[in-house]
């Protein structure tokens, strides 16, 4: 039996002033968030790094405020086979 792990890479665009800012971040298995907008300025820059280690698309969903328009969110769900040593 194929057992699985989930993590969830959050694309998040919002206003700032007059420009926009985009940040991405990570929540792994184990429940921890990190910043990885360092590691690309594309959502397919680190689905590319995630799917290197073993992850997989599994839906994508889009959230957009649209009382003011000052923010979108795209969630990227993901899993990979747990790995047993």
């Amino acid at each position: 039996m194929v057992k699985w792990e989930y993590g969830l890479l959050v694309r998040r665009r919002q206003a700032e002033g007059q420009a926009w800012g985009l940040y991405y971040y990570w929540y792994g298995p184990d429940g921890s968030r990190v910043d990885v907008t360092a590691y690309g300025d594309t959502a397919i820059a680190h689905l590319n790094r995630v799917g290197a280690d073993g992850w997989e698309l599994v839906s994508a969903a889009e959230d957009v405020n649209n009382l003011q328009g000052t923010t979108e969110v795209f969630r990227y769900h993901l899993k990979r086979p747990i790995r047993v040593s």
